[in-house]
């Protein structure tokens, strides 16, 4: 498991050192003793002046490692031909002990320093009985530790002693408890001015922020805000989501009222404060180079693409991919993991938060663009749950007001930063989504649609999108004076394939009310876009444009604009497509109501094999959407479809199961395909249960089916009046 796999895992645990940790059982004496070295002369090497809350502890920590680690470099340097042959067994077991131990306290360390430091306040108290829960392990192993079996010199032996006498001992002068109290009343006094309707004062704020906490740059405040979002999700056992949720409300107000917005973006100047240089060194270190010329890190490459992952995934085996690249190899059929070879149980894609935040830093440092994609899976209303109280809904309703402005008055960069953010504010809640619109941003943003930079259309559009699902914003989209046309003009010739799929996103979520449909469909080019987009996105972008296609379907006029612009031959052959199969065969079910459509969707050689496939394998829903769609071609086509659709092997079989297991719309269409079939295909017959004509109320018992594979007698085609209760129904099927 790679470190940056490691550490998304070990997010999730309440304690950063909780866990199962094992020695190297392989090793033993010279070979263990300069493993500890090793081990040691990286943790001190990384952590030699910390700056953050729980900095006397890290010290304290660094220093007793020091002195373990002049007890290692002594026993290494001692004569190796025999030392085994003097090296106790309890000596080797306290050393593996010790092998956990430091490991754990390189885990500490790391935590804190690449911690949100408002999180390290909230979290001081856990944090410190961390740092006194190693101390006393330490004094443990220590105490049992044969000093007297090594053979130290009088220095070493004497260092190890005073270091085992003083780890017993607790140092109250060591907990920042008292500075962590100052601190987090300082951030609930905040919150209450919030909840009062009033913003803090500047100068409270920023020397709260800036002096006391060390943050004095846009860059690092953003960090601070991903980080507690995360932890947000997260969702710990004991964690105040009310406060963590204020927290980062006040955060996000603090990064845009104390710092300029044109600079929050930007690298840090050499003057940056150091917690942001060694962020930044540790960023260089990743990429294993300077940052005017960087690599970008294996650990962040999709193991498929080897491409910057956008949205990185955990499949069954718990490897890490790009949720694009890894949709694609199951769409091919491979149902094995790329990296493991091992058998995928499932086809669940549990998001990797923690790396995906990761990333967005190492890209920001390096000023490399990236978005992760709209947050689909929940996590933004997790968030938004949090950041529900009046103190949260205020910090962010101020920030709104500061990102609106800038969209009217600021620069270009401005304006791009704030569509950015207030893309991201958007994403979370109704009351933020409600509050934005109600400003003016709409107008705002419409107008950055046609920008010449390709990340400033694309947050726009996003906003657009995110805000529209706030069904009242929906109507003030679609009023706003040429904003459709703007959002259709994004999906056609969009600067970048983020922005053409939110389009389609946008598209989607407008179509859900009915008196759009129309507007939508009268638009130039936007179904014929979806079309394309449809047959030559990603699979986020197909299924963006699916939906929209599906929706407007619904539309009783949908299905000229569809049959004229290639829309309908599209979603024939996207039925091919597992991800966006069913969407499309509910869609087509809709408009090949009309004989034209149904003769050009019949068409398509594959229609009518993936139909089958999904009655097949589909879930109840594409199902009920693949048979509804296959009786509507049947019946608008006439024989010679119908019996291409008969000649299918286990047809019988297959329809049975639908009539007797189906939802009720399903049972309904197949008993139609049913009589469509006797009326045009006469030759042979199989016999099915005739239990489902009109009335789907009455279901059979299973004892009463006919083998569907049973040939019987020819018999004559039957007109829909012969159908009756008590007899089976003869299916007429051609050999071929």
């Amino acid at each position: 498991m790679s470190n940056l796999e490691f550490l998304s895992q070990r997010r999730r645990h309440q304690s950063p050192i909780a866990g199962s940790f094992f020695a190297p059982m392989d090793l033993s004496g010279v070979s263990l003793v300069q493993t500890l070295a090793s081990l040691s002369e990286d943790l001190i090497r990384s952590h030699q002046s910390p700056s953050h809350l729980h900095r006397k502890h890290a010290r304290s920590l660094v220093c007793k490692v020091k002195i373990l680690l002049s007890l290692f470099q002594y026993l290494s340097e001692s004569s190796s031909g025999f030392l085994p042959r003097w090296f106790p067994i309890s000596a080797t077991l306290c050393f593996r002990e010790l092998y956990i131990l430091i490991y754990r306290a390189k885990m500490l360390l790391d935590y804190c320093e690449n911690s949100a430091r408002l999180w390290l306040v909230l979290k001081s108290e856990q944090i410190s009985g961390n740092f006194r829960d190693l101390n006393q392990e330490l004094a443990t192993i220590l105490d049992v530790l044969p000093i007297e079996g090594l053979r130290l010199s009088v220095d070493v032996r004497d260092q190890v002693e005073l270091l085992c006498r003083n780890c017993g001992k607790l140092n109250p002068r060591l907990d920042p408890e008292k500075e962590a109290q100052e601190l987090r009343t300082m951030i609930c006094e905040f919150l209450d001015d919030f909840a009062r309707g009033e913003a803090p004062e500047t100068q409270k704020l920023r020397g709260f922020l800036v002096n006391r906490l060390g943050i004095s740059s846009g860059l690092v405040c953003r960090s601070e805000v991903e980080f507690l979002e995360e932890q947000i999700y997260n969702q710990e056992e004991d964690a105040d989501l009310s406060l963590l949720g204020g927290t980062v409300a006040l955060a996000r107000y603090c990064r845009f009222s104390l710092f300029s917005i044109d600079s929050l973006d930007k690298l840090p100047q050499p003057d940056t404060p150091s917690w942001a240089e060694r962020w930044n060194r540790r960023m260089l270190s990743w990429s294993g180079s300077d940052s005017s010329s960087f690599a970008v890190p294996k650990d962040f490459c999709c193991p498929i693409s080897l491409d910057l992952m956008r949205d990185p995934v955990v499949v069954s085996t718990g490897q890490t991919y790009d949720r694009a690249s890894i949709i694609q190899w199951m769409d091919e059929g491979h149902s094995t993991c790329p990296n493991s070879g091992q058998l995928l149980s499932d086809s669940r894609l549990i998001p990797n938060r923690a790396l995906r935040s990761l990333i967005s830093l190492w890209c920001s440092v390096f000023g490399v663009p990236y978005d992760s994609g709209e947050v689909t899976d929940g996590s933004a209303e997790t968030i938004a749950a949090a950041c529900s109280s009046k103190a949260a809904v205020t910090a962010n309703m101020e920030t709104a007001q500061i990102l609106v402005c800038q969209l009217a008055d600021g620069s270009d960069e401005a304006k791009g930063i704030a569509a950015r953010e207030l893309r991201l504010l958007a994403k979370t809640g109704k009351q933020n989504r409600a509050y934005i619109a109600e400003i003016g941003a709409i107008p705002l943003l419409s107008a950055l649609l046609s920008s010449s930079d390709p990340v400033t259309q694309e947050n726009a559009v996003t906003a657009l999108l995110n805000l529209s699902i706030y069904d009242t914003n929906k109507q003030l989209i679609m009023e706003e004076e040429g904003c459709l046309s703007l959002i259709a003009e994004v999906l056609k010739h969009g600067w970048s394939i983020e922005g053409r799929e939110n389009a389609a996103a946008t598209l989607f979520s407008l179509s859900v009310v009915h008196d759009y449909k129309k507007r939508i469909l009268s638009e130039p080019g936007a179904v014929e876009s979806l079309a394309r987009l449809l047959k030559k996105g990603t699979p986020r972008g197909r299924k963006d444009a699916v939906m929209a296609l599906f929706n407007l379907s619904t539309h009783p006029e949908s299905w000229v604009e569809m049959l004229e612009s290639g829309a309908a031959v599209a979603l024939a052959h996207a039925l091919t497509n597992e991800l966006v199969s069913e969407e499309a065969a509910g869609a087509l079910a809709l408009i090949s109501k009309q004989p034209a459509v149904a003769h050009a969707v019949a068409g398509v050689e594959s229609t009518v094999p993936s139909l089958i496939r999904i009655m097949k394998r589909g879930s109840p829903k594409g199902k009920e959407n693949a048979v509804a769609a296959l009786q509507e071609i049947c019946r608008k086509c006439g024989p010679v479809v119908t019996q291409r659709v008969a000649r299918t092997p286990g047809l019988g079989g297959l329809v049975q199961g639908i009539v007797l297991t189906g939802t009720k719309r399903a049972r309904r269409k197949a008993t139609v395909l049913i009589k469509i079939l006797q009326r045009w295909c006469g030759e042979m017959t199989v016999v099915v249960p005739s239990m489902l004509m009109m009335d789907n109320s009455t279901v059979m018992d299973q004892s009463q089916l006919v083998d569907p594979s049973r040939v019987l007698r020819p018999t004559p085609n039957l007109g829909s009046g012969d159908l009756t209760m008590n007899q089976p129904v003869a299916i007429s099927v051609p050999v071929p």
